[in-house]
């Protein structure tokens, strides 16, 4: 299993994973969205010359009444129906986390599975002063610091891309 950064030949196999991955074509066409509108930072798993798996990162701000905070947002992230519960979507995160540090950013944030993501190293968002914009479960909003106390300042409440705000 390689990782790697996304090329533009992977952009088809990379639209597949998610409709394989998912029920809909939400997934495939935000994709495609905050690839053509921002930097992201798309990583695929490429098992024997075929791209597996694929997740994204992409930049969105934490903001209250008086500053804003540059975060990451991980989604979404999809392997192959069939390559799944091989540990591929863990070499994604794992990566992904390296690669977003490297890249010199301090936070991710997600609203994913409360049983997956914590093995990670995330943790509550809200129980560390970030507020999503939309009600959801406590549990499954969570935030990672890429570096030591990069949330010792940091609370407000998630504002989200355009394209991610399409959706809502």
């Amino acid at each position: 299993m390689i990782i790697r950064n996304e090329d533009i030949e992977d952009q088809e196999a990379v639209r597949e994973i998610n409709l394989n991955a998912f029920p809909t074509d939400v997934e495939a066409t935000l994709v495609e969205k905050l690839r053509s509108s921002m930097d992201t930072i798309s990583l695929v798993a490429v098992h024997e010359d075929k791209v597996v798996g694929h997740i994204l990162f992409s930049p969105l701000r934490i903001e209250n009444d008086e500053e804003s905070f540059e975060a990451l947002i991980l989604a979404p992230i999809a392997v192959l129906p069939e390559y799944q519960k091989q540990g591929i979507g863990s070499k994604l995160v794992e990566n992904g986390i390296v690669e977003c540090r490297n890249q010199g950013h301090s936070i991710i944030v997600l609203v994913g599975h409360p049983e997956y993501y914590p093995r990670f190293g995330f943790i509550s968002a809200e129980q560390n002063g970030i507020k999503h914009p939309f009600e959801v479960p406590e549990d499954v909003f969570m935030v990672y610091e890429l570096i030591p106390d990069a949330l010792h300042k940091v609370n407000g409440i998630l504002k989200y891309s355009e394209p991610f705000e399409e959706f809502f």
